[in-house]
């Protein structure tokens, strides 16, 4: 029987060829480093975010490099040139100024790195994907509450926060909403600057503005519940609140009877886990959206009363 001999050369190219390949399969396996800068971890919302993140991290082996820039944009810029410099695999940003963290996009672009936002956008510098709550629906949801209350006709407040493009979002889905009522009218905007104490300010001079007002939107649960402080301090019968995010303070004031009536409910540990699930798409060559919107919905007395018992 002729035997057939394997030239020692193309064994030799045949093991380099393993041993790339060995070598590739070692470098995707490898764990990758992700640096996020939160808004705030003051909020259970960002606790919540940040719980779906390392949840997700942990399933993909991605080692997280997570802090909160504490409302504090100059501190928020230094986290990000400090991922820069730690030549991460990709960054997450829940911007304090959507416009003022521009430049530091600018910055993490330049360095290849790729930049993911979450909860909220930002406005400068390119960004691979935003994922978010589909906010202008949240919005939606909040104006016809409103305008189911109200029947159609009266007076209404927005304690707003224009700074932060998901508010502008909100506001924007609130506003289409109540232009299909033409007998109910915005008589205020305000800027509560998205914290209770600030929201109660704002709230007491609208009200002392207006005093037929009748119901009150609160762009997040601190602006909302700010309201009903103002609302119960001036002891403002008939003005209804709904606020955004469905926290514990805001639900329980809802199941109390409160004029805080209702809440847009955002799932903010799934915006967590599905932003991580997205860079590890992109990182492995998917070409992933722009906008990866996440569902809201709503809660009121006659939602909370129909919740299983815990």
């Amino acid at each position: 029987m002729q035997r057939h001999l394997v030239p020692v050369s193309l064994i030799g190219v045949v093991g380099c060829f393993l041993l790339l390949s060995c070598a590739k399969k070692d470098k995707l396996a490898e764990s990758r480093t992700i640096g996020v800068s939160l808004l705030t971890r003051q909020h259970l919302f960002y606790r919540d975010l940040e719980e779906g993140l390392r949840e997700a991290a942990t399933q993909n082996r991605y080692e997280l490099i997570i802090a909160s820039a504490d409302f504090d944009l100059g501190k928020q810029l230094g986290q990000v040139q400090d991922f820069i410099a730690r030549k991460v695999d990709a960054i997450v940003v829940c911007p304090v100024d959507s416009r003022g963290v521009g430049p530091t996009i600018l910055d993490a672009n330049k360095a290849k790195i790729p930049v993911f936002t979450a909860d909220i956008a930002v406005q400068g510098g390119t960004i691979v994907s935003h994922i978010a709550s589909d906010n202008v629906a949240g919005g939606r949801l909040a104006g016809e509450y409103i305008a189911r209350v109200l029947k159609g006709k009266g007076s209404v407040a927005i304690i707003n926060q224009p700074a932060v493009t998901s508010v502008l979002d909100r506001v924007r889905g609130f506003n289409e909403a109540i232009s299909e009522y033409p007998d109910i009218r915005v008589v205020a905007d305000v800027n509560g600057q998205g914290v209770r104490d600030r929201a109660l300010e704002a709230a007491s001079d609208v009200l002392q503005a207006n005093p037929g007002l009748q119901a009150i939107f609160g762009i997040n649960d601190d602006s909302a519940l700010g309201a009903l402080d103002a609302v119960q301090q001036f002891k403002r019968t008939g003005v209804v609140i709904v606020g955004y995010d469905a926290t514990p303070p805001a639900v329980d004031a809802i199941r109390k009877g409160t004029p805080l009536k209702a809440d847009v409910v955002q799932y903010p540990k799934k915006i967590g886990i599905t932003t991580i699930e997205k860079i590890r798409d992109y990182l492995g060559g998917t070409v992933i959206p722009k906008v990866v919107p996440v569902e809201v919905g709503m809660v009121d007395s006659v939602a909370l009363a129909t919740e299983p018992t815990k």
